[in-house]
């Protein structure tokens, strides 16, 4: 199991957002890209995960798992993406929101069911119905992990996640988040201007 970029390069209006990149990313590896704020770092998630905007264009192919995934629409990617803002649904409560992701073909109490262990296992026992505004930023942003691995991807792409958070959540949820994509044994890209945020230290620079 692999993330495989090849030679991906994104242009805006023609003019590239930086130099031709190629990498590859194996199962339960966290490869970490650095640069500046403005540089494509975000763009280039959005390329994988299939939401580039208009007026953007992609050469090079993607591949996860053997399977090209040019061209296919984003529902069927099987990937995963995780924000800097939680981007939670403040009309659910947590286990809505957690829910939102599960197959259709689940039964509400599979759901529950699945929803509970997962809170369970974050530490968060009990937590499904709460109101997604009396939790606390790290509370929030377990809660949006959780959330994007139910949906079981074969890859996640992790986008500046631990920004906004302070200095003493920053630590645990950084480590929560590459334990769990450890457990799950799939390829994570992350995207960062701190070099903190790196898995091992190792980075790639994007320019």
């Amino acid at each position: 199991m692999s993330l495989v970029l090849d030679s991906i390069e994104i242009c805006l209006h023609e003019a590239p957002l930086f130099k031709p990149l190629s990498l590859t990313v194996p199962a339960g590896t966290i490869v970490t890209i650095m640069g500046p704020s403005g540089c494509g770092k975000s763009t280039l998630l959005a390329s994988i995960c299939g939401m580039l905007d208009p007026g953007f264009s992609l050469s090079g192919t993607v591949s996860l798992n053997g399977r090209c995934l040019n061209g296919i629409d984003m529902e069927h990617r099987r990937v995963g993406i995780l924000f800097q803002d939680d981007l939670l649904f403040p009309h659910l409560d947590v286990f809505g929101n957690m829910a939102f992701g599960l197959p259709a073909r689940m039964s509400l109490g599979q759901k529950r069911e699945r929803v509970d262990r997962s809170l369970a296992a974050a530490g968060l026992e009990g937590f499904g119905g709460r109101d997604i505004a009396t939790l606390s930023g790290g509370q929030k942003a377990r809660v949006s992990l959780l959330r994007a691995l139910l949906a079981e991807p074969e890859a996640i792409l992790l986008d500046e996640p631990f920004s906004k958070l302070d200095d003493n959540l920053r630590g645990s949820v950084k480590e929560f988040v590459f334990e769990q994509i450890g457990r799950l044994n799939i390829p994570a890209l992350l995207v960062t201007h701190d070099r903190s945020d790196s898995a091992d230290g190792a980075y790639i620079e994007l320019n």
